[in-house]
């Protein structure tokens, strides 16, 4: 039995799927297992994912029909016979000593999880080194709540030192703890900060390093990058799970639903203006004012005035509490002149 078990969801990858891959492969720990998860990709992926299994017994292959990453994650959890379980995105990839150094961090000491700090890397190949969830050390389970829990569950705006991104392929997880808890991924969109939360309030130990072992690519075709046609709904789905998981464990941020909608309502802007929805420019502003007048959306901006946010982001939070959407428009309008529709 292998002690990783290392998941990979393909879908559109064939131009990154090798380098991921090779990555992967040539890792200086070598006891482990790579999981490839074909979710009914369109292109070559599928291909390649065989070709990958067929030079080197580590490798196994699933193929699905199209589901989204969380069903392609959940299918590979379910498959995995490690011990512990890694997370790789299909776009990215690992440092050559990344499972050496997780495996040793979390042996040392003790734990059930580990976690590392990551590069963030571009198309260009520019490169930058981004802190880990917790700076490196050993972490019980107050410390755990504490540092990663209350941080998804509460602030969502502002700086990065401040918000906790949910990043679930800079940990090495316990499959025990996995399996026992019946954990699983749910939903198209901000999946991974559910997941991470319900696993780190089972989580007993977490050792942190603050090497970077994982490369994280801003790839302008993610799903984090591209119009979403439904987010508002899936949104609001997410907020939903979120308070019952916060209901369940006995969580409780001051104000982190109103953090949390802002956030939401920040994204869904963004999300309405984005170069690849075909609605028009009067639709797209009577959209993004429809979601701010929501319910929990108008509360959340009669409750909080987010401070400490980008330029960008400021300025449409400004122009939002104040309900000049005419202006808002036009300065997307402005930033998306030229860019290419995805």
């Amino acid at each position: 039995m292998p002690k990783i078990s290392v998941i990979v969801p393909v879908y559109k990858a064939e131009g990154f799927l090798t380098r991921c891959t090779d990555s992967i492969l040539e890792q200086s720990f070598a006891d482990f297992e790579l999981l490839l998860v074909e979710d009914g990709s369109p292109d070559r992926s599928g291909a390649l994912c065989d070709a990958v299994a067929a030079a080197d017994p580590r490798v196994r292959v699933y193929h699905k029909e199209n589901g989204g990453v969380s069903s392609a994650r959940n299918l590979g959890m379910r498959e995995a016979a490690g011990d512990y379980i890694a997370f790789v995105d299909a776009d990215d990839w690992l440092d050559p000593y990344a499972l050496e150094v997780l495996y040793g961090t979390l042996s040392a000491a003790g734990a059930d999880t580990a976690g590392c700090a990551h590069y963030t890397a571009l198309p260009s190949g520019e490169t930058w080194t981004e802190r880990g969830a917790l700076p490196a050390g050993v972490y019980g389970e107050a410390e755990i709540k504490t540092g990663i829990v209350d941080r998804l569950l509460g602030e969502r705006l502002g700086q990065p030192d401040v918000v906790l991104n949910g990043y679930i392929w800079r940990f090495l997880y316990s499959r025990a703890v996995i399996t026992r808890h019946d954990i699983a991924f749910e939903g198209a969109y901000l999946e991974d900060e559910l997941f991470l939360m319900e696993y780190f309030c089972r989580a007993k130990k977490l050792s942190m390093t603050d090497k970077p072992l994982y490369y994280y690519l801003q790839n302008p075709l993610s799903v984090t990058r591209t119009y979403l046609p439904d987010y508002m709904n899936t949104f609001r789905r997410f907020m939903a799970s979120k308070r019952e998981l916060a209901g369940r464990f006995g969580l409780d941020v001051p104000g982190w639903e109103h953090s949390s909608n802002w956030a939401g309502l920040l994204i869904a802007v963004g999300n309405e203006y984005a170069p690849g929805n075909p609605a028009g420019t009067r639709e797209k502003q009577a959209r993004v004012r429809s979601f701010a007048e929501l319910p929990e959306m108008s509360a959340a901006i009669a409750a909080l005035s987010p401070k400490g946010l980008g330029r960008n982001k400021q300025l449409v939070t400004m122009l939002v509490r104040r309900r000049w959407f005419g202006v808002l428009t036009l300065l997307y309008l402005l930033k998306n002149r030229g860019r290419q529709v995805s």
